[in-house]
C-alpha cells in the first residue's frame, strides 16, 4: 500500500496562507511542505511548479470570495441592497478571505496577470453593488459613484487607523453604508 499524499487543496490552502502572512514572495514549496509537515516531493504530484500553484491559489481566492459569496447571497432573503451589504460583510468582514485579498492586491502592484485577474473579480463585485443602488437610484452618474463609494469603505475601512470619538469603527462603518445606501441600518449591538 503505498504512502497518502498530502490533498491537493491542502496545498493551495497553505499557499493562500502564506500568501495572506507574508505575500507571494512567502509562498515557497519548501517553507509550505515544512508547514504542513511533509516533504515536497508530494507538491509535484499536482502541480508542474510553483507557477502552478500560484494559479491555483488565485483560482480558489476567486472561487471562495466571489462564486461562493454570490451563491450564499443569492439564497438569503432580502433586498438587492441587504444582499449588496451582505456580500460585502462576508467578502471584507472575514478574517481569513480579507487578507488574501489584500495580499492579493498588493501582488497584482507588481504582476500585470495578477492585476488582470483582480479587475475581473473587482468587476463582478462592483456589479452587485451597482444593481443594489439601482433600487434606490436612477441616475446613471449617481449610481457609479455611490457605487464607487461603498466599495471603497469596504476595502479602505481596514486600512485606516482612525479613533472615532464616542462611536466604535463598526458603528461608523454601519452609518457610513446607511448614506451610501440611503437607508438607515441598526446601530451594531442593537
Amino acid at each position: 500500500m503505498g504512502a497518502l499524499r498530502t490533498p491537493r487543496d491542502k496545498w493551495v490552502e497553505a499557499g493562500l496562507s502564506a500568501l495572506a502572512e507574508g505575500g507571494v514572495g512567502a509562498v515557497r514549496v519548501e517553507s509550505l511542505a515544512k508547514s504542513l509537515g511533509v516533504t515536497k516531493g508530494g507538491f509535484y504530484g499536482y502541480f508542474a511548479d510553483r507557477e502552478a500553484l500560484l494559479a491555483a491559489m488565485l483560482d480558489a481566492w476567486e472561487r471562495e470570495c466571489v462564486d461562493e459569496v454570490l451563491e450564499r447571497v443569492a439564497q438569503e432573503p432580502g433586498d438587492a441592497l441587504d444582499r449588496a451589504r451582505l456580500a460585502g460583510e462576508l467578502t471584507f468582514s472575514d478574517h481569513r478571505l480579507f487578507p488574501i485579498d489584500l495580499a492579493v492586491r498588493d501582488w497584482a502592484r507588481r504582476d500585470p496577470a495578477v492585476a488582470q485577474r483582480l479587475r475581473r473579480v473587482d468587476n463582478r463585485r462592483m456589479r452587485l453593488v451597482r444593481e443594489a443602488i439601482s433600487e434606490i437610484c436612477d441616475d446613471p452618474e449617481e449610481v457609479e459613484a455611490r457605487s464607487m463609494l461603498a466599495f471603497s469603505v469596504a476595502i479602505g475601512t481596514h486600512l485606516i487607523a482612525v479613533d472615532h470619538p464616542g462611536l466604535t469603527r463598526e458603528e461608523v462603518n454601519t452609518r457610513a453604508a446607511g448614506l451610501i445606501l440611503g437607508r438607515t441600518f441598526p446601530r451594531p449591538g442593537t
